[in-house]
């Protein structure tokens, strides 16, 4: 079914807590092991159905975060959430309980069950009042960023259409679309200031609610962390810092020579060549249908994917000024279909989704028919992999994308992936500090902001911009305020991703039927398992990141 066909329904709150109550009462009563496992695949049913239409009446509403209908079903769904996450549980807790273990975890695996023990500790009853309102924040900020109208040459822009400019060749140009940026963030910084303040205090609430130190505790929980803790995460960043810092400094000053500039400001950030960045030849529509053509050469599987995704019309990627920022991929799991969204803008970044948000894509459509739904409930460690080394494998047709620019994409790209590192692990350190010290003051959370990207990018320069070299840069990240420590999954992932970027430079084929085996293992174990099932590193390996810097240092020189 085409998605503009997929009807919609609001689900109520009371009947969904009638029939998960009921499903759990049968639970509980079952008698053996195979009857608990027939009542759970009604439940998967049932849990589908809520899912695909709290997941419609989401992707609407991102499409037009003014549509006044779809923005009441997601003030609804912000209230509802916390309230079936709770229902959940109730009947999870059961599942977990169930004198019938061996057998059932025999069906759904032992991973299923370490994650129910961990959303167990993530959500209770009595902090409901307090997620809902939490999630009313998020919807608050989102639509704050959707809806930014920032004025520049003559023109109204919100922050995803004014990208291009903010990389353009001539620098007098981008130097005043970053000044219209900053200004349009000063108007709001402290509207941005009071919701991220109040989002802090309600999490560490919830979190000493449920007898947890911080909401650090709570946070990775909630994140499903199933085998690895913070100090194994901090231990990776301190890898990075020492080892990836000074590699991705060297990189800069090369970045710096090429583009032909004295010192490198922020609106020298995202620039690589002194002719402007590379950017996609064609309409959107002629991207999707490269990125068609591509999928088809690179292999059945992906074909056969793409052209399912084109048929039901599972892309939403034009840029609109009252769409919500960014992208993602989602999945609708009655119709098990992915989704794709995004904010295509005439820059590198259009390409990006075909190769990205299509790598998630690919992983969940390999995957959609596996009856357990528990092998398909990815943690964002591992979903990230399947995106990023997408990246990497399609290097080898980005000439349809940007014709003789080719090499200069990948030049880009490589650098810009290798630069991300020490940035990601910049924004779990700042959460983590945040969370640690909730009593910090708006500007005291700019200030720790601000002393760690001097250690993280010592190479950037503010130019006194009275926003960003004050530590504002933060307000621009979405995950920071709807999604508490996701941000470190990008950076284990790419440091996965890139270990397959070396493998493909030996034995391409090799390497893409190890990507194919990691991707259909989805959830059948746990993460380092996993990668090591397929000849990869562990990021919290000690020689992960020394092997990376060896292993790209050929790029840098």
């Amino acid at each position: 079914m085409k998605f503009n066909e997929m009807p919609y329904e609001r689900i109520d709150t009371e009947s969904m807590k009638q029939s998960l109550s009921e499903l759990t009462e049968r639970l509980k009563a079952a008698k053996s092991g195979e009857e608990q496992f027939a009542i759970h695949q009604e439940t998967y049913k049932l849990v589908d159905h809520i899912i695909t239409e709290m997941t419609l009446a989401e992707i609407r509403h991102t499409i037009d975060t003014t549509d006044p209908f779809y923005e009441a079903e997601n003030d609804h769904y912000d209230e509802f959430r916390a309230e079936f996450t709770e229902a959940s549980n109730r009947y999870q807790k059961v599942l977990f309980e169930s004198p019938f273990r061996p057998y059932l975890e025999e069906k759904i695996g032992p991973v299923a069950f370490k994650n129910i023990e961990i959303s167990l500790k993530a959500m209770d009853e009595k902090i409901i009042p307090l997620v809902q309102e939490e999630n009313a924040l998020q919807s608050r900020y989102d639509k704050l960023i959707a809806t930014a109208e920032i004025p520049f040459e003559g023109e109204v822009y919100n922050i995803s259409l004014l990208r291009p400019h903010l990389t353009h060749k001539d620098r007098d140009h981008r130097k005043r679309a970053w000044k219209a940026l900053s200004d349009y963030f000063l108007s709001v910084t402290a509207e941005i200031d009071e919701i991220y303040d109040k989002m802090v205090k309600n999490r560490t609430a919830q979190a000493k609610a449920m007898g947890y130190k911080d909401y650090v505790e709570l946070g990775y929980y909630r994140m499903n962390r199933n085998c690895y803790d913070r100090d194994m995460v901090e231990r990776f960043r301190e890898h990075v810092k020492k080892e990836f810092v000074p590699m991705v400094t060297r990189l800069q000053e090369k970045r710096r020579s090429r583009i032909g500039v004295d010192k490198l400001y922020c609106y020298d950030n995202d620039v690589f060549f002194p002719e402007g960045n590379p950017a996609p030849s064609g309409t959107p529509e002629e991207i999707l249908a490269a990125g068609q053509a591509m999928y088809h050469e690179l292999s059945p599987e992906t074909g056969e994917f793409f052209d399912f995704m084109q048929e039901h019309e599972l892309f939403d990627v034009l840029g609109r000024k009252t769409k919500q920022a960014g992208g993602y991929m989602t999945y609708l799991p009655d119709y098990r279909s992915p989704f794709i969204f995004a904010n295509f803008n005439g820059t590198s970044g259009d390409v990006d989704v075909i190769t990205h948000e299509c790598g998630h894509a690919f992983q969940g459509y390999l995957t959609r028919n596996d009856e357990i739904r528990e092998h398909n409930e990815l943690t964002m460690e591992t979903a990230e992999i399947h995106s990023m080394s997408m990246e990497y494998f399609t290097y080898g047709w980005m000439e349809k994308f940007f014709g003789e620019r080719k090499e200069d994409y990948l030049t880009m790209h490589l650098e810009d992936s290798i630069t991300f590192l020490p940035y990601g692990c910049m924004v779990d350190e700042f959460q983590h500090i945040v969370y640690e010290k909730p009593e910090l003051t708006p500007a005291e959370r700019k200030a720790v902001w601000k002393e760690l990207e001097a250690q993280y990018r010592p190479w950037l320069d503010y130019a006194g911009d009275p926003f960003f070299a004050e530590g504002g840069w933060w307000q621009r990240q979405g995950h920071i305020f709807h999604s508490p420590f996701y941000y470190i999954d990008y950076v284990l992932a790419s440091s996965v991703a890139m270990q397959f970027k070396l493998m493909m430079d030996k034995d391409y084929k090799d390497a893409w039927e190890r990507y194919l085996k990691l991707c259909r293992l989805s959830v059948s174990d746990f993460y380092e398992n996993e990668l090591h099932a397929v000849g990869l590193d562990s990021p919290f390996d000690e020689k992960c990141i020394p092997g990376l810097v060896a292993g790209l240092e050929k790029y840098i020189s």
